[in-house]
């Protein structure tokens, strides 16, 4: 069997883009669009940084006016978060205290000692935190999978009404979730899916399927079907060819396909709400009704928003380049 070779980069792409960077306006148009994305990526950053630097605070540095932007920072929310606490009596202070002399306290003690506490035991967060991961993680992997397997079959086959099975996907998408959580709530309570992984996992995969086949599709429309002739006269199969000539140049649609069906299921709050209580809560419900003692730990918030937002960052950093060449795959026709 004849080894099919992939095509690479289209050349008259390569040299519209060199013929671009060598025009001087063009050059300085690119200049002046770098910059305006510069200053509106540092307005849409500002509420982040204040996140990240109200996770650092004191309540009383939270709830100084003016507020400080200088201040000595203090793991004081991440105690609150990741930790339950009791106010301790006189004597155990003392007890404490002289632990703490001896060396025989960790630092988050030592923290909530500061504050007049001691600390009971870990608090909700990390398991809710690993709720979100593993429900989040599974659904948008069985969201692309379905989504792309899918988009192959209305890209590449005669399938009947197929503009109108597009268009009810797509519909599914546009039901708003707040109308359907009642109906959602009754059917998973009589199937015993309510306040389960299982449960969350099915409906953030069914949610996330229709985004992923839409946009699956677009990709791998833009795919030219002669790759796959070619492989098929060397002697491929239909499968064959799917794996090895359409699926590596689709990889930039796939990873942008899970950036966007993860941040969904990473950040959704509604039916998290709704349709969980214990057991399979996620990070997102828990976060606003984080209360502390005496009031709102605003600290202990912002250090798990901080915590809750990482993830997606290091999955979004890691993925960058593909994801940049798939959202702007198709822009440029050779």
């Amino acid at each position: 069997m004849a080894r099919f070779e992939e095509l690479g980069p289209r050349t008259p792409v390569v040299e519209a883009i060199r013929v671009d960077q060598l025009n001087p306006r063009a050059r300085a148009v690119r200049c002046i669009a770098a910059v305006i994305a510069l200053v509106v990526a540092v307005i849409l950053l500002i509420p982040v940084f204040i996140m990240g630097i109200t996770a650092f605070k004191t309540r009383g540095d939270i709830l100084a006016s003016p507020p400080k932007v200088f201040f000595r920072p203090t793991l004081e929310g991440f105690v609150y978060l990741l930790t339950d606490r009791a106010v301790a009596t006189q004597s155990r202070l003392q007890e404490l205290e002289q632990k703490a002399k001896e060396g025989k306290l960790g630092l988050f003690d030592r923290i909530a000692l500061g504050t007049g506490q001691e600390i009971t035991g870990p608090s909700a967060y990390v398991f809710r935190l690993r709720n979100s991961v593993i429900i989040a993680g599974i659904s948008t992997l069985f969201s692309v999978l379905l989504g792309l397997l899918a988009a192959y079959a209305f890209s590449r086959f005669k399938v009947p009404g197929k503009d109108d099975l597009m268009f009810f996907i797509l519909s599914t998408r546009m039901l708003p979730a707040v109308v359907v959580t009642i109906p959602l709530f009754l059917m998973y309570s009589e199937l015993r899916l309510h306040d389960t992984h299982l449960g969350m996992i099915l409906l953030y995969t069914v949610f996330n399927l229709s985004f992923s086949v839409w946009l699956l599709k677009g990709f791998i429309d833009e795919i030219p079907k002669e790759y796959e002739e070619a492989a098929l006269v060397d002697g491929y199969s239909r499968l064959q060819a799917f794996f090895k000539v359409v699926l590596p140049q689709a990889v930039t649609g796939i990873a942008a396909t899970t950036v966007f069906c993860l941040i969904f299921a990473w950040n959704e709050y509604a039916f998290a709400l709704m349709l969980t209580s214990q057991r399979a809560r996620t990070a997102p419900p828990s976060i606003a009704s984080m209360l502390g003692r005496g009031g709102i730990e605003w600290s202990a918030i912002a250090a798990g928003s901080l915590g809750f937002l990482i993830p997606v960052v290091i999955v979004t950093f890691a993925l960058r380049k593909y994801l940049l060449r798939g959202i702007t795959f198709g822009a440029i026709r050779g």
